[in-house]
């Protein structure tokens, strides 16, 4: 899936340049640009039936491309204040696996630190989704596993919290498998797909992350 040219009339409110790129194996992060709205609109498009169960109810109009110039423009506030950092994940074209388009970069999913806390707390909040094509094929873990060196290695936090569905058993075991910690259950702690839902919430700390990467 190829990110469509800028759109006539939209200013570059950023550029990836402006933020960092994280570099793995089969996939890179990078800050979204207005120019990714095409492949960005596609792919939650098409995985709506496949996202909807997991993810509060987006508004009518949140694909639509003045939607998306309003999380781009959100997206810098919360850059430029620090206190929020989103990208989206890119697989590399030579990485596509069988039956897979060929030929260019594909926009894969998405992932953001939230919430992000200085001071005593140094700690901030995960979130990603991923396309439905993409998934169960390890790009997720891959990016996480660079969106997490990076947190806490240039960024400097202490802590990085997550929090999912008790259902979700994929989203589950990635956390598990990223050396997250189970910390308890937080009862109506979102509105996802229209309801009051309780979540699992999850912790992970600096020194068990470096421990891992040993």
């Amino acid at each position: 899936m190829r990110s469509g040219p800028l759109v006539r009339g939209l200013p570059r409110l950023w550029s990836a340049a402006l933020g960092p790129r994280l570099n793995a194996a089969r996939v890179y992060l990078r800050p979204p640009t207005i120019d990714d709205w095409r492949a960005w609109s596609e792919l939650r498009r098409e995985s709506r039936g496949f996202l909807t169960p997991w993810e509060p109810t987006w508004p009518a109009d949140a694909l639509t491309v003045p939607a998306f110039r309003r999380r781009i423009r959100q997206y810098a506030r919360e850059r430029q204040a620090r206190s929020g950092f989103s990208f989206l994940i890119f697989r590399r074209a030579e990485a596509a696996g069988p039956g897979e388009p060929r030929g260019a970069d594909a926009l894969v999913g998405g992932a953001s630190l939230t919430n992000v806390r200085r001071g005593v707390s140094q700690s901030a909040s995960l979130g990603y989704w991923i396309g439905r094509r993409y998934a169960r094929q390890g790009y997720m873990h891959e990016a996480l596993v660079e969106l997490l060196d990076w947190s806490f290695g240039p960024l400097g936090l202490h802590r990085v919290e997550a929090a999912c569905l008790p259902g979700n058993r994929p989203s589950r075991g990635l956390l598990e498998k990223l050396g997250f910690t189970e910390e308890g259950l937080a009862r109506g702690y979102l509105m996802i797909d229209g309801r009051w839902q309780d979540h699992v919430l999850y912790g992970l700390v600096d020194a068990d992350w470096k421990a891992r990467r040993d």
